[in-house]
Protein backbone atom coordinates (compact mmCIF):
# COMPACT_ATOMS: atom_id res chain seq x y z
CA UNK A 1 0.00 0.00 0.00
CA UNK A 2 1.49 3.53 -0.68
CA UNK A 3 2.50 5.57 2.39
CA UNK A 4 -0.65 8.48 2.63
CA UNK A 5 0.95 11.55 3.15
CA UNK A 6 -2.26 14.67 4.00
CA UNK A 7 -1.92 17.62 1.39
CA UNK A 8 -4.60 19.59 2.45
CA UNK A 9 -5.20 23.13 0.97
CA UNK A 10 -2.88 26.24 1.91
CA UNK A 11 -5.07 28.67 3.65
CA UNK A 12 -2.22 30.44 5.03
CA UNK A 13 -2.08 33.57 3.20
CA UNK A 14 -5.91 33.73 4.05
CA UNK A 15 -7.31 36.34 7.05
CA UNK A 16 -11.01 35.84 7.47
CA UNK A 17 -12.65 38.95 7.68
CA UNK A 18 -14.00 40.54 10.69
CA UNK A 19 -17.66 39.69 9.74
CA UNK A 20 -16.77 36.16 9.55
CA UNK A 21 -14.98 35.48 13.45
CA UNK A 22 -18.75 35.07 14.72
CA UNK A 23 -19.45 32.47 12.48
CA UNK A 24 -16.09 30.67 13.42
CA UNK A 25 -18.28 30.18 17.31
CA UNK A 26 -20.89 28.81 15.89
CA UNK A 27 -19.60 26.54 13.35
CA UNK A 28 -17.48 25.14 15.81
CA UNK A 29 -20.32 24.28 18.31
CA UNK A 30 -22.02 22.75 15.10
CA UNK A 31 -18.93 20.15 14.44
CA UNK A 32 -19.58 19.47 18.01
CA UNK A 33 -22.92 19.02 17.84
CA UNK A 34 -22.59 16.83 14.77
CA UNK A 35 -20.30 14.27 15.72
CA UNK A 36 -21.60 14.10 18.74
CA UNK A 37 -25.05 13.04 17.10
CA UNK A 38 -23.12 10.61 14.48
CA UNK A 39 -20.83 8.97 18.02
CA UNK A 40 -24.38 8.62 19.64
CA UNK A 41 -25.91 7.14 16.92
CA UNK A 42 -23.23 4.34 16.85
CA UNK A 43 -23.53 3.62 20.23
CA UNK A 44 -21.81 5.94 22.35
CA UNK A 45 -22.47 7.10 25.58
CA UNK A 46 -20.70 9.64 27.91
CA UNK A 47 -18.08 8.33 30.41
CA UNK A 48 -15.70 10.30 32.09
CA UNK A 49 -12.97 8.61 30.71
CA UNK A 50 -12.78 7.95 26.82
CA UNK A 51 -13.33 3.97 26.68
CA UNK A 52 -13.54 2.36 23.12
CA UNK A 53 -14.79 -0.80 24.02
CA UNK A 54 -17.66 0.48 26.52
CA UNK A 55 -18.17 3.65 23.70
CA UNK A 56 -17.68 5.79 26.77
CA UNK A 57 -16.61 9.22 25.81
CA UNK A 58 -15.96 11.92 28.13
CA UNK A 59 -16.94 14.78 25.20
CA UNK A 60 -20.46 13.94 25.01
CA UNK A 61 -21.76 16.73 26.62
CA UNK A 62 -23.60 19.79 25.39
CA UNK A 63 -20.89 22.09 24.16
CA UNK A 64 -20.89 24.77 26.33
CA UNK A 65 -19.33 22.02 29.32
CA UNK A 66 -16.73 21.08 26.94
CA UNK A 67 -13.08 22.00 27.91
CA UNK A 68 -11.13 24.78 26.47
CA UNK A 69 -9.17 22.47 24.80
CA UNK A 70 -11.93 20.59 22.66
CA UNK A 71 -13.70 23.69 21.70
CA UNK A 72 -10.59 25.10 20.07
CA UNK A 73 -10.27 21.25 18.23
CA UNK A 74 -13.83 22.64 16.94
CA UNK A 75 -12.96 26.31 16.65
CA UNK A 76 -9.58 25.44 14.54
CA UNK A 77 -11.85 22.75 12.03
CA UNK A 78 -14.37 26.17 11.61
CA UNK A 79 -11.79 28.45 10.59
CA UNK A 80 -9.78 26.33 8.64
CA UNK A 81 -13.22 25.01 6.73
CA UNK A 82 -13.96 28.97 6.27
CA UNK A 83 -10.93 29.67 5.22
CA UNK A 84 -10.53 26.79 2.54
CA UNK A 85 -14.17 28.36 1.22
CA UNK A 86 -12.35 31.52 0.53
CA UNK A 87 -9.27 29.91 -1.11
CA UNK A 88 -11.55 27.48 -3.36
CA UNK A 89 -12.73 31.20 -4.53
CA UNK A 90 -16.12 31.21 -2.91
CA UNK A 91 -17.45 34.26 -1.10
CA UNK A 92 -19.35 33.62 2.15
CA UNK A 93 -22.25 36.64 2.27
CA UNK A 94 -25.42 36.89 4.62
Amino acid sequence: MKQYIPSPVDTSDIELPAQLMPLIEDMARNVHEVWAKNRMAEGWTYGPVRDDAAKHHPCLVDYDSLPDSEKEHDRATSQETLKCIIKLGFNITK
